[in-house]
């Protein structure tokens, strides 16, 4: 029994006819392939708690490229396809969500604010002075896609839009106040009368 015990390691990793022709420490290929896949799926998520710069993302893709490869080589033809789809399948859609989570992550939230020029006031801890723009019609001076910051009444505020793009320089008009967030839409170019009624207190 003890000398079984002594034994087993050599034979688990010894290259021979039971553990294969790969060398020392052998592993199925396909197996390999899974977990080439697996490691490059946590790695692209990974991006979004420990931003990279999209270091990590690259390395995940051309690792679930190479798990695809062996399992062209090693598996079955459908085995290999079903696993391709799914990654083109999949892909866009992880990368997708990547990137609608990403403007929340720690990297993306630094960049939003060092893109900002100016201080805004979309940071007061209360909706008092923000629902005072309800209604009202100012431009946008940084592209909205979808938020930005727009100008009222000579004030930078930080905007979002109902999900459209808005080109710097085009009228928003402020169609609600929510959760300190100023919601815009696009909107015509404000007349005489609107700047009649204008408050610019």
């Amino acid at each position: 029994m003890l000398e079984w015990v002594t034994k087993a390691p050599c034979r688990l990793f010894r290259p021979n006819a039971e553990t294969g022709p790969n060398g020392p420490f052998d592993m199925d290929p396909i197996l390999l392939a899974y977990i080439l896949i697996a490691v490059g799926v946590v790695l692209t998520l990974a991006e979004l708690v420990l931003p990279t710069g999209f270091v990590m993302v690259a390395v995940g893709v051309c690792s679930a490229l190479l798990g695809v490869g062996l399992l062209f080589m090693y598996a079955s033809m459908e085995t290999a396809v079903t696993a391709l789809l799914s990654l083109c399948v999949g892909g866009p859609l992880l990368g997708g969500l990547l990137f609608y989570l990403w403007p929340y992550s720690p990297m993306g939230r630094r960049l939003i604010r060092a893109s900002q020029e100016g201080d805004t006031v979309a940071t007061m801890a209360g909706n008092a002075e923000l629902e005072s723009l309800r209604g009202k019609v100012g431009r946008a001076v940084s592209p909205l896609r979808p938020s930005g910051v727009a100008e009222f009444d000579g004030r930078r505020i930080d905007v979002i839009t109902e999900g459209l793009m808005v080109e710097v320089g085009q009228w928003v008009k402020c169609v609600e106040v929510r959760a300190n967030r100023v919601i815009v839409r696009p909107a015509d170019k404000p007349t005489l009368d609107d700047f009649e009624r204008a408050d610019f207190s």
